[in-house]
């Protein structure tokens, strides 16, 4: 049947409003060009080899924008709180850890806009109202050889028995409490975990207070990685990019996979910031596939796009946590109960490092 000249304009209107909106629809890692030329976004993040990765990542977002970039940090919520409360948000995009999004959603970080950020190839359940994954990454604990030598620690239980396992620990101080180090602690006591109350934050806080004096709380992921480099500790608790770094510098530790702790860095955008939209951007530029390979290759941090295969050397590669063996070893904290339990867990993780 042949088309009239009516029904051949509308087909081609059709035509052409569904391609439109095809092309509005954002696709993760791109940026159209020049689209942000005079315009200046700041990221605020940790520091380090991770924040040099994140800038690496973002360089062809840069390149193709026209975007000037600043970076700044190391993240800390009382400075987003500041900003935020004094009108005066100077950080566009900030990487936060795990609780921060989920505990001041709509507070501080405002609901993202999920029509500008392509989050179709991450991980399912990884995505919040208020941030998407920065990477995934793992807490593993660190023993030095040759302290322990053939008889080296298995797991978080034997981390915690300074009977058997003596020696020096260093525990992540550097910010928030680790729910999965607390849960693992309880575990290590003989307290089950599978209905959490609030009377176990104190059980939890009792038995890291059992690991002794002389324990070492690191403020800062290159002090960790000191540590190790030194062989100061005798067992650290550390973020996987770390310890990776410190292997390829010639620390003789070795990780324990068994119950590692599952932990992702979250990308967020302050609520106040002056120009979303290209906060918008830059995220989901990030989440795109060629910049979580360069992420994945420059820090050891797993990507979070689904079928980014970054070429990594054999040390980078060991300590990835995507793979099916790590997963099936990996530890998941109860996410729910410690937001929900957010400000008490931390005023006591506070009073430990006090020493209180």
């Amino acid at each position: 049947m042949r088309m009239t000249v009516g029904k051949a304009a509308g087909f081609a209107l059709l035509m052409a409003t569904t391609a439109a909106l095809a092309q509005s629809k954002p696709v993760a890692g791109e940026v159209a060009e020049g689209s942000l030329k005079g315009k200046t976004l700041t990221f605020a993040s940790y520091g380090g080899i991770y924040q040099d990765g994140q800038v690496a990542a973002l360089k062809e977002f840069v390149d193709k924008s026209g975007v000037t970039l600043l970076n700044d940090g190391p993240t800390e919520i009382s400075k987003v709180q500041a900003q935020v409360e004094s009108g005066n948000v100077t950080w566009d995009v900030v990487d936060t850890a795990d609780f921060p999004p989920y505990v001041y959603c709509g507070s501080l970080f405002q609901k993202l806009d999920f029509s500008k950020i392509d989050i179709s190839n991450i991980p399912e359940g990884q995505v919040s109202e208020c941030s998407v994954p920065a990477m995934n990454y793992g807490v593993v604990l660190m023993y030095k050889n040759d302290t322990y030598k053939d008889n080296p620690p298995k797991d978080w239980k034997d981390f915690f028995d300074t009977e058997k396992f003596p020696g020096i620990r260093a525990v992540d101080g550097s910010g928030d409490f680790s729910g999965g180090l607390l849960e693992q602690a309880l575990l290590a006591a003989g307290q089950p975990i599978d209905n959490l109350t609030p009377a176990d934050i104190d059980k939890g806080i009792e038995k890291m207070r059992t690991l002794g004096p002389d324990t070492i709380y690191w403020k800062t992921g290159a002090e960790s990685q000191q540590l190790a480099e030194s062989g100061e500790a005798d067992m650290i608790v550390m973020w996987t990019g770390r310890a990776m770094t410190a292997v390829k510098n010639g620390a003789a530790y070795t990780p324990v996979w068994k119950d590692w702790l599952v932990v992702m860095d979250q990308m967020t955008i302050p609520v106040g910031v002056k120009d979303p939209d290209a906060a918008h951007a830059l995220i989901n530029a990030y989440v795109g596939k060629s910049a979580q390979e360069v992420l994945a290759k420059d820090t050891s941090y797993t990507p979070i796009h689904k079928d980014a295969k970054p070429e990594v050397d054999e040390v980078t590669a060991s300590f990835m946590t995507n793979t099916p063996d790590k997963l099936k070893l990996g530890f998941q904290q109860n996410m729910k109960f410690w937001v929900a339990n957010f400000d008490a867990a931390n005023e006591k993780w506070a009073g430990l490092m006090a020493g209180n």
